[in-house]
């Protein structure tokens, strides 16, 4: 028989990495990193945010697939007097 473990191996973790406790300090040391960096160089990131803003606009563009995207939209033909309520055919 053999025995049941007794707690000398440490058991993995179910949240990985990030929420280990090496993990929670790299994380904290990242943000304490992005602070300064931030603080010491304000008048370089501000200066950016414009140029930023413009070049977000294309990238949203591309990824938005919303509405069907562009020149997707099919028209059925319909025959005059069809009974679903939307005959293209008419001028109306």
């Amino acid at each position: 028989m053999s025995d049941p473990p007794t707690g000398s191996e440490p058991e993995p973790e179910a949240g990985g990495f990030w929420a280990s406790k090496t993990g929670l300090v790299t994380i904290a040391f990242l943000l304490i990193a992005a602070f300064f960096l931030l603080i010491e160089h304000r008048a370089h990131t501000f200066g950016v945010l414009p140029f930023l803003l413009l070049l977000a606009c294309p990238l949203l563009h591309m990824s938005h697939h919303g509405h069907r995207g562009h020149g997707s939209h099919t028209h059925k033909e319909t025959k005059p007097g069809a009974q679903d309520g939307t005959n293209h055919l008419k001028g109306a």
